[in-house]
């Protein structure tokens, strides 16, 4: 309480538009021993055991860096946090949003800051470095998926001495992670450094291989003793309404997952993307569409427009998520402050084409939200007479998914889906299939790559019970 917080802010947005370098800074290591003194080494971290997913032992590793015990403090983060690299650089950091600290509105403690230069000095001091398991069994392990979730479940099972195999089917592994999030905000190096350790340590990596096509499900379940299925949540949202099919109207993932492939130089094998000189209009409020909105901008976009039907959060936290709840309010990404208009309680009615068959307009109306007695958004209805027109010439869906794609392993392996179309899976994480694990997105839905890495983990110790039995 005698300290104020410090962020470290970002690049200047004239900079960092004609770039996809990382855009946030660093504070340095004397700032960040100050930073961690905020911490109050509470009797009860609330950070810990209702923020933080994967709960790390916060206050344990801030007290390290506030005495400059950094391999101490990356001991304590590696023994909760199979990747600190990544959740510090992209988590929105429940564990904030639970600080004690921040009961009565105070800032609270930079965690995910802090999270991030400890295990970065540890890549910098060279103490990570590969630890292979001393032992191994005779068990064989197949994952699928090489997102979070995927290789957070690798990485445990293989420090269990269980022989793994990721099965990914782009040609680099990462998942979400190297294809979906932009470089702006995760520098691929990270991902493929950390690719690289877990190789070293013994994890196999086949990629360029689709399970379910390229290799059958039946020939996987002959040949490892459990699969994992952490294949994540890829089915887009779709906007069902007239002009849909329309040229120039892509789902967000498109967008992302070429770009990302274009900067690494990998080949683009389908119609390119590119929002130069576009009138982009970008459809879904949330992190999809924000990172849509930052990367239209690097290409060079006449302008951003991002929709969301919901009503705008309000700027502070609501009452009907108190702390240490994640809040509901309103956020700002680095995207939206480098110039994007942003438009709430708006619905898509239809499109219309040019001369030339491309879309060019999208027809929008108001609309008008009911809310519940704790204040939540329930039903909607259009607002007579407020339709309006907004001009467009590249419409980006960010609206969501819907579950897990089932044409391949899922279908062939006939695993039992739960009431929201992802794949049901018991207290052990097991399928309906005996043998077959799923956890992260493709068990839950979309979320947040933390929630995937805590699944990981936890999918990876009851595989290993399954197999010791």
């Amino acid at each position: 309480m005698e300290v104020d917080r410090r962020d470290p802010g970002y690049r200047p947005v004239e900079e960092r538009v004609k770039d996809y370098k990382e855009v946030e800074l660093r504070l340095s290591d004397e700032d960040l021993k100050e930073q961690a003194s905020r911490c109050m080494d509470c009797g009860i971290p609330f950070c810990h055991g209702c923020g933080c997913p994967v709960v790390n032992n916060i206050p344990e590793f801030n007290d390290m860096v506030y005495h400059g015990r950094w391999r101490d403090a990356l001991d304590i983060l590696l023994s909760t946090n199979n990747f600190p690299e990544f959740t510090g650089r992209i988590c929105p950091a429940p564990c904030e949003t639970a600080c004690t600290v921040g009961i009565e509105g105070e800032p609270p403690v930079t965690i995910r800051q802090i999270e991030l230069m400890v295990i970065e000095k540890g890549f910098a001091e060279g103490w990570m470095v590969p630890f292979p398991p001393k032992a191994r069994t005779d068990k064989k392990v197949a994952v699928i998926g090489s997102g979070p979730a995927g290789l957070a479940a690798a990485d445990q099972l293989n420090k269990l001495g269980h022989i793994v195999t990721v099965c990914e089917k782009d040609n680099e592994a990462g998942g979400l992670l190297r294809y979906g999030i932009p470089d702006f905000k995760l520098d691929k190096a990270i991902v493929r450094r950390r690719i690289e350790l877990m190789k070293a340590e013994g994890v196999n990596f086949d990629t360029g291989m689709e399970a379910g096509k390229d290799i059958s499900g039946n020939f996987m379940r002959k040949r490892y003793d459990a699969i994992c299925l952490a294949n994540g949540a890829k089915a887009p949202r779709d906007l069902p309404v007239p002009g849909r099919e329309l040229p120039g109207i892509h789902f967000a993932m498109e967008l992302l997952h070429q770009q990302n492939r274009r900067i690494a130089d990998e080949p683009i094998n389908e119609p390119e993307i590119i929002a130069n000189g576009c009138q982009v209009l970008v459809i879904g409020g949330g992190d999809t569409g924000s990172d849509c909105v930052g990367t239209s901008k690097r290409q060079g976009a006449e302008s951003v427009t991002q929709i969301e039907i919901m009503p705008q959060p309000p700027r502070h936290r609501s009452y009907t998520t108190p702390w240490p709840q994640w809040p509901y309010r309103l956020r700002t990404s680095s995207s939206h402050l480098e110039g994007c208009e942003r438009l709430w309680d708006v619905m898509t009615k239809s499109f219309e084409a040019n001369e030339f068959g491309r879309v060019a307009k999208a027809n929008m109306v108001k609309v008008k939200w009911e809310f519940d007695d704790m204040g939540r958004p329930v039903k909607f209805t259009e607002e007579p007479g407020s339709e309006f027109t907004i001009e467009t010439d590249l419409v980006l869906l960010a609206m969501g998914f819907t579950g897990p794609v089932k044409n391949g392993l899922i279908d062939e392996l006939g695993l039992e889906l739960d009431q929201r179309d992802n794949v049901k899976v018991d207290e052990n994480y097991m399928t309906s299939v005996d043998g077959v694990f799923a956890a992260g997105d493709v068990a839950t839905g979309a979320s947040l790559v933390v929630r995937a890495i805590a699944a990981g983990r936890d999918m990876a110790a009851a595989v290993d019970r399954y197999l010791s039995t």
